[in-house]
């Protein structure tokens, strides 16, 4: 019986100083990745991860749920710690929230996706 190859996954989205292994950065980079998610024809999921993990989080969500009008949950992932979900498209809104509020900077911040 042959042996199955198991290819290694890659995280495409991972930057180039971040070392990968598993498809995860193993490191924290120092930058809050915001990135857009397709759920289906019309709906989009904006998640937010690499925010420190020291912050309040119900806090920082329940004023972006109130800025937005939108509806959103924490979630806790393995690798990458406290992710924030929001319903739609709200990755401007989240970076301009992020930098307004003084959570981080501009630099620290990478938007994902195509911008429409």
């Amino acid at each position: 019986m042959t042996d199955i190859i198991n290819f290694n996954t890659v995280d495409h989205f991972a930057v180039e100083d971040d070392q990968v292994e598993g498809g995860f950065s193993t490191q924290h980079s120092g930058y809050v990745h915001i990135r857009v998610q397709q759920r289906n024809a019309r709906k989009k999921l904006t998640t937010c991860e690499g925010l420190d993990q020291r912050i309040n989080f119900r806090r920082v969500l329940r004023a972006l749920r109130k800025n937005f009008a939108c509806n959103g949950n924490i979630v806790d992932h393995i690798e990458l710690g406290k992710v924030i979900q929001l319903q739609g498209d709200k990755r401007n809104d989240v970076e301009e929230f992020l930098t307004r509020s003084g959570l981080c900077t501009n630099e620290e911040i990478k938007i994902h996706g195509v911008q429409d």
